[in-house]
Order: structure tokens, then C-alpha cells, then sequence
């Protein structure tokens, strides 16, 4: 009992599977983006003859985003018994798109997959002569048969009732509902910049995705993008206000901060943030929350849950993103201008003092 709770880390392994199945969201993402684009729509199936290049390609992307519930569930029976997890996962997985459990239902099956296959590794004897066969015979059939059949008599009906509910609640919900929801979104995505709350988030609006609900998604991406470049246009609003609010190593920093956020890495404004993080925190924030709200009221819903402004082309709003990141990075900025304090010239003249004691090489001293 005591393996089994150490193993419980529910939410290593669910980030896990993300950090596997971002990849292939993204392949599968820009290649249906660019097929509908171009006037194709996703077949049931490619028959010979029947469909042009760009149905091709809306219809191989199509299938790719509809397996998200068996990717995510391999990927966390993966992390939790290795690779004699992978086919447990990957049958349930299918079990719950054949229920329509949707993503939730693959990663509810992930996580019961991948304890089967632990158990199954862990508490079944065999043979010393059957031993090489567990791997790739045994704990595949038992933990798929088991997980699967759960799936389909226990799991899935109640996870194909919910997710229909939620779809359904969302699809309907009205302007005011949709602010509150982007403006939530927002600043949740924000406020560990990448860390376990954002991947949390992501993980609820990547389940949302898969059912065609394309806005909290994008609202979690655009933020992400935006709040790297609202930290840099803070350096020249506080330029305007005559106020110096980064020393030069920060100033460094920006300039690479600023391009990982236009192709949506957050984590590179970090280091910024760690030198006064309550208010970059509090300007990121607020950033989020009009950028997140602007999203959802406009209705920016792009198909790819990853790439800045790459997604743009994605949208059938690509304004509404643009308008959201724009929002987003103005308020950013503007805050963080206006509550950051300024960084005194003598602090700044001492970060050099001590950057020039460290370019000294001590094999040009000479001792006469």
C-alpha cells in the first residue's frame, strides 16, 4: 500500500502526458489550420479519388486532435508503470473515445490504466519461464482488459454525461459569462508564469478544446505571449515617465524575454519577475484578466493551443487575438510602469563596478 501512495503523484504524471502530447496537439493543430484555410474540410475517410490536397490535410489533422483522449491517456500510464503502461493506455484511451468520454475520460483511464499495469507488475507472480512475456503479454492484456472494460461500464457514462453537460453550458454561455470566465483563465495562466498553476489550467482548457470549445485555450496562450512583451513596453512607458525601473542585467534579460514571448514562452520574463515579484505579479495579472476577458468576448478561437502569434492565422477572429495580445501587453506595461519603484543610478554603477572586478584576469597581473 505504501508503493501504491508513493506512486499517487497524480499531477507529476498528468504533466507529464501534457508535456508528450503538446507536440502532436501543435502538429496536428497547423496542419488541419492550414488545410480549412484553403477551403478543406475533414472526411470521415479518405477514399481514393474523392478529396484534394488541403481535405487531405484537414482530414489527417482532424483525426490527429480527435485521439487527444488516447494520447493523454498513454501518457500518463505511461509515467506511472513505464513502458508496460503504454498499451493499457492506449486501449482505454480508445475506450473512452468509442464512449464518448471525450479528454476527460482519457485521462480518468490514463491514471486507471497505468495503476493496473503497476499492480499487474508489482503483485502477479509468474514462472521464472514466463517471466520475459510480462512485459509485452501479460500486463498488456490483463491492465487493458481491466482498464477498458472500466472505462466502458463504469467510467464512461458519467464522463460522457458531464463532458456533454459542460460542452453544452459553455457553448451557451452569454457575453458577461464569457468575461469572467477569460478574465479568470487569464490571470490563473499567469500567476506562476508557466509553473504548476498554468499547467493545471491548461490541462482543464485543452479538455474543453477537444470538445470544439476553442476560447479558453487561445485565452491561456495569448496571455502567455502577451506578458513578455507588456514587460518590455514598461521600459519605455517608464522612459516617458522619466523613472528607471530595470538595472542592466534585466535590461539584458528583455531582450530575450520579449522574442521567447511573441513564439509564447512565458518563462523567459522570470528573472524579471524574481527581482520585485509582488508587483510584476499584480501587473501581469491584471494584464491577464483583460487580455484572457478580451479574448472570450471577442471570440479569438484558435485551433493550435500553442505558438503566439503563429496561432493568429489559426483564428476565424485573427483580429480579436491580435486585439486581445495588444490589450493584454498594453495594461502590462502600463501597471508595471506606473507601481515599480524606481532602481536607484547608484545600484546600477555598482552592478558594473562588480561586473569589471569580475572581467579582471588575474594572469595579466604581473608581481615585480
Amino acid at each position: 500500500m505504501k508503493e501504491l501512495i508513493g506512486k499517487a503523484r497524480f499531477k507529476e504524471h498528468l504533466l507529464t502526458a501534457i508535456s508528450y502530447m503538446i507536440p502532436i496537439v501543435c502538429g496536428a493543430g497547423f496542419i488541419i489550420a492550414i488545410g480549412m484555410a484553403f477551403g478543406g474540410k475533414s472526411q470521415d475517410a479518405l477514399v481514393i479519388g474523392k478529396f484534394n490536397f488541403f481535405q487531405a490535410m484537414a482530414t489527417i489533422g482532424g483525426k490527429g486532435l480527435a485521439m487527444l483522449p488516447m494520447i493523454i491517456s498513454t501518457g500518463i500510464a505511461f509515467s506511472i508503470a513505464g513502458k508496460p503502461g503504454i498499451a493499457p493506455g492506449l486501449v482505454t484511451g480508445l475506450a473512452a473515445i468509442a464512449i464518448s468520454a471525450g479528454f476527460i475520460g482519457g485521462i480518468i483511464g490514463g491514471y486507471v490504466a497505468g495503476y493496473f499495469a503497476w499492480l499487474v507488475l508489482t503483485y502477479v507472480k509468474v514462472p521464472n519461464w514466463a517471466k520475459g512475456l510480462m512485459p509485452t503479454l501479460i500486463v498488456p492484456f490483463l491492465a487493458s482488459i481491466a482498464s477498458a472494460l472500466l472505462m466502458v461500464y463504469v467510467f464512461g457514462t458519467p464522463v460522457a454525461w458531464f463532458t456533454g453537460w459542460l460542452t453544452s453550458f459553455l457553448k451557451g454561455m452569454g457575453s458577461a459569462s464569457n468575461l469572467i470566465l477569460g478574465a479568470v483563465i487569464g490571470i490563473l495562466s499567469i500567476v506562476d508564469f508557466g509553473g504548476p498553476i498554468n499547467k493545471t489550467v491548461f490541462a482543464f482548457v485543452l479538455t474543453l478544446q477537444a470538445q470544439g470549445i476553442n476560447g479558453p485555450v487561445t485565452a491561456l496562450q495569448l496571455v502567455n505571449t502577451a506578458t513578455p512583451i507588456g514587460f518590455g513596453l514598461a521600459f519605455f512607458i517608464a522612459k516617458l515617465l522619466r523613472k528607471n525601473i530595470y538595472t542592466k542585467p534585466e535590461i539584458e534579460t528583455l531582450k530575450s524575454a520579449v522574442p521567447m514571448g511573441v513564439v509564447n514562452i512565458v518563462e523567459g520574463s522570470i528573472p524579471i519577475v524574481m527581482n520585485d515579484i509582488f508587483r510584476g505579479i499584480i501587473a501581469a495579472a491584471l494584464g491577464g484578466m483583460c487580455g484572457g476577458a478580451t479574448t472570450m468576448v471577442l471570440g479569438a478561437d484558435a485551433t493550435v493551443p500553442f505558438g503566439g502569434f503563429l496561432m493568429l492565422p489559426t483564428m476565424s477572429k485573427p483580429l480579436a487575438g491580435l486585439a486581445a495580445i495588444a490589450i493584454n501587453v498594453v495594461v502590462t506595461g502600463v501597471v508595471y510602469a506606473f507601481i515599480k519603484k524606481d532602481v536607484p543610478i547608484e545600484d546600477e554603477v555598482q552592478e558594473d563596478s562588480i561586473d569589471d572586478e569580475k572581467d579582471i584576469d588575474l594572469d595579466d597581473i604581473q608581481i615585480s
